[in-house]
């Protein structure tokens, strides 16, 4: 698993629907692994220990939920939600049997998705681990929009969260402006310039770092910005 990302495995036959749901989750903020069948898939988990996984039922080779109830009698008990479009109660009765944690019907709406892959990881208790991250001197709560340096809080507008939060979920990657307007900015981000970008970074910092001890944001000539 990725370091402060929850990470989640995607089993999905179509490309166009599992470009789809890892667009969706990556925006969210997860690591996904995408999987277009079931093989290589128990290595993964063994090596990676992700914290939940989707399935479709119509998958060439093993049949998803064959391939689950496999998982559940070898001993893995990680959270599974099928998302498939096999819809008839027989066909409920059988996923939940073979292990399914929860079911999602195709056509699926991607915020109903993200909600219940939300309260699935709740009830395993897997999300409130993730919900404070930790680097050097700060610590951010994110369930509360909290920052504390040296757990003093700290006082960030939303943007200035956002941004943080997305600095801290890629530590030592070099993130482009066009990326940070994405992710931190969202819709409004087309509207924003490079300079305003490096304004709100340059703010963040005298927050978060006023005398620059740490260091934390590091230029990258061309691309945007590097946090370690």
């Amino acid at each position: 698993m990725q370091a402060n990302r929850i990470e989640i495995v995607v089993i999905e036959d179509e490309e166009d629907i599992l470009e789809l749901i890892e667009y969706h989750l990556e925006k969210e903020g997860y690591a996904v692994a995408g999987f277009l069948s079931t093989r290589k898939v128990e290595q993964f988990i063994e090596e990676e220990n992700p914290a939940l996984m989707l399935v479709d039922r119509n998958l060439p080779g093993m049949e998803g939920s064959a391939f689950v109830a496999y998982l559940r009698e070898v001993g893995y008990d990680i959270p599974v939600i099928f998302l498939t479009a096999k819809d008839q109660d027989i066909e409920l009765e059988e996923g939940f049997s073979a292990g399914g944690d929860d079911y999602i019907c195709k056509p699926f709406n991607p915020r109903e998705l993200v909600l219940r892959i939300k309260a699935l990881l709740k009830r395993s208790g897997i999300l409130q681990k993730q919900e404070r991250l930790k680097y050097k001197q700060l610590t951010m709560d994110i369930s509360k929009k909290k920052v504390y340096v040296n757990d003093s809080p700290v006082s960030l507008t939303n943007l200035e969260f956002s941004l943080l939060h997305t600095f801290m979920k890629n530590i030592d990657k070099s993130l482009t402006r066009d990326f940070l307007r994405q992710e931190a900015w969202g819709q409004e981000g087309e509207g924003v310039n490079d300079n305003a970008v490096n304004v709100a970074v340059n703010r963040l910092k005298n927050k978060i770092d006023p005398q620059n001890d740490q260091n934390y944001f590091h230029p990258v000539w061309g691309v945007g910005y590097k946090f370690y």
